[in-house]
């Protein structure tokens, strides 16, 4: 073989070994270039987990703190709310044991009226039909409706005129030493009405408040304040069942006691009062 063909065949495969191994180079690199970039993409893929997590952990932190001070206001308002109801149990004691003691009061009374005064009462209820008059104890019995509107303590001009006649029986010289007693009763339904309920938020509110009413009315009309008093039932006593318009109608009422003027009625001085 020639010198310069044998030259050239080893130059040759010196370049064909080169190129060959320079080939084998790149591809590496670029594997390992590929691999360098996905581990990145992992690593920022973790570090944003890892931060998402301590946004919750933070979060967790902060509503189990805000939970702790929920349950704290919550037991405080527990026992505020148990203070409040044993207060309520207390005063309702208290009304219970007020209200045994009027009505025994109330029930064991008799009629202490002479028989003209008598007659004029039983005279007058035949005139107002929802006007009723026990002769017995001497109970007077005003239909709630008659002398009210509905859910109101505004007295009506035909109650007025009624009451007008039942003064001028209780100025009579023959009832004019005897005191009286308004007691005022509902119906079992609750009062609902806003406007209502600005005025008298309770039953008890309205069958006080008309109770008393009716005392400013006879006091108008000329009866002596001193002779009277008030009270106010609430639905606690009613005369028959609430269980259609027509019971509820009876038992919305105003009652009138008449009482002897030695009757002792919750510190009542009969005739040694102050006047």
């Amino acid at each position: 073989m020639p010198r310069l063909l044998q030259r050239s065949l080893i130059a040759s495969l010196l370049i064909a070994l080169l190129l060959s191994t320079s080939g084998c180079g790149c591809r590496q690199y670029r594997r390992r270039k590929n691999e360098l970039r996905r581990a990145q993409l992992r690593t920022l893929q973790l570090y944003r987990e890892n931060q998402d997590l301590a946004g919750q952990a933070e979060m967790a932190g902060q509503l189990a703190e805000q939970n702790s001070q929920l349950e704290q206001s919550l037991a405080a308002a527990q026992q505020n709310l148990d203070v409040a109801n044993q207060r309520l149990e207390n005063l309702s004691a208290e009304r219970a044991a007020l209200n045994e003691k009027y009505s025994t009061l109330l029930t064991g009374l008799k009629n202490p009226l002479g028989g003209g005064t008598n007659r004029r009462f039983e005279e007058l209820a035949k005139k107002y039909p929802e006007f009723e008059f026990d002769p017995v104890t001497g109970v007077s019995r005003f239909n709630g409706d008659l002398l009210f509107p509905s859910g109101s303590d505004v007295v009506r001009p035909e109650g007025v005129e009624l009451l007008r006649e039942f003064a001028s029986i209780m100025n009579d010289p023959d009832a004019k030493q005897f005191h009286i007693l308004v007691v005022g009763h509902t119906d079992d339904q609750e009062i609902v009405k806003a406007g209502t309920r600005a005025k008298h938020e309770t039953n008890w509110d309205l069958s006080a408040h008309r109770s008393t009413a009716v005392v400013k009315s006879l006091a108008k009309i000329g009866l002596d304040e001193p002779r009277m008093g008030v009270a106010g039932y609430n639905k606690f006593q009613p005369v028959t069942a609430n269980a259609d318009d027509s019971g509820r109608q009876q038992n919305r009422r105003v009652e009138i006691y008449i009482l002897a003027p030695d009757a002792t009625v919750a510190g009542w001085d009969g005739p040694s009062m102050v006047r």
